[in-house]
């Protein structure tokens, strides 16, 4: 959403232009265009080996395009360097501490690169995600996913404008996926933070992104609101109507409908939304009394539609 006052450029916090990397004959990424707004949590999807980590690599600058640009508020990241990262917070796959210090240390002496952080700054980061309790102990000591909690409170030190998270959940428990979903949430919401979010967990990211993007062999395959791209294509339509047996059967009497499968109270069908209507008149016509006609379309029927399995 675009402030009072504000235009579309101004409001533009990451852009990639024919962002390209190549190594030998190998295109892993080609001629990537994003656009991540202000205020977006910008969900960032495609297979292992699509070119997401090395994407987000020439975007915090960690590896040189081979071609393109990027540009972080406008400034362009080949012209200005290291500059223009002085506003983004990131976590890059699995983050490396000093494990014989404790966490409060680390955060101390990692947060501290750029500026001195205060300690009462670093206290709330550890807090943030779920450490306070642990802010004097080795990091040596600590889980994969205590050292990935401790990752997103260090790319958080500094209150980015811009965060970018690459498999911030990774080794988790569930209770631990659900708090970096609402941390994700409390960042975007309450503090104005835009998120670049790049998960293999396409329920995560469909619970939390506005706007996603899917890349593919290198290439982006579709880019939008999320809303939008799961409103329409094929999805799973589950009915509830009396008669369920003898329902199922009309439908594959009748041709032209995938095959149902049975529930309880009614049965589903994999199929095109735009023939959802069709279905209800063709049910009601044979004299069926339907409750229910839901169809549901998930990130991860769209994702593997679009990537294939």
């Amino acid at each position: 959403m675009i402030p009072p006052g504000g235009d579309a450029l101004s409001d533009m916090v990451l852009r990639t232009v024919n962002l390209t990397k190549r190594y030998g004959t190998r295109l892993a990424v080609n001629g990537l265009n994003l656009e991540v707004r202000r205020g977006d949590v910008f969900g960032f999807l495609g297979p292992n080996g699509a070119g997401k980590s090395t994407a987000i690599r020439m975007i915090l600058r960690l590896v040189f395009p081979t071609d393109g640009d990027v540009e972080l508020f406008g400034r362009s990241l080949h012209r200005e360097g290291h500059r223009v990262l002085d506003r983004v917070g990131a976590i890059v796959e699995k983050p490396a501490f000093y494990g014989h210090l404790s966490a409060y240390r680390n955060l101390e002496i990692l947060g501290g690169l750029r500026r001195r952080v205060p300690r009462p700054r670093i206290l709330e980061g550890l807090e943030r995600v779920g450490l306070l309790d642990r802010a004097d102990d080795r990091v040596k000591t600590f889980s994969h996913g205590m050292n990935q909690r401790l990752g997103l409170a260090l790319a958080l030190l500094s209150e980015p404008e811009l965060i970018i998270l690459d498999e911030p959940t990774t080794g988790l428990d569930p209770q631990g996926v659900k708090d970096v979903r609402d941390l994700i949430r409390e960042l975007a919401r309450e503090r104005g933070m835009t998120v670049f979010l790049s998960s293999h967990l396409l329920h995560e990211v469909e619970m939390t992104a506005t706007r996603m993007a899917v890349i593919h062999q290198g290439l982006l395959r579709v880019e939008g609101a999320v809303r939008e791209l799961l409103g329409g294509g094929e999805a799973v339509v589950t009915v509830r109507i009396d008669r369920p047996e003898e329902a199922a059967r009309h439908i594959e009497d009748r041709g032209g409908y995938p095959s149902p499968e049975r529930r309880d109270d009614g049965f589903t069908l994999k199929m095109d939304l735009r023939r959802v209507p069709d279905l209800n008149r063709d049910l009601v016509q044979a004299g069926f009394q339907v409750e229910a006609l839901i169809p549901e379309r998930s990130l991860e029927t769209y994702f593997l539609n679009l990537v294939g399995d």
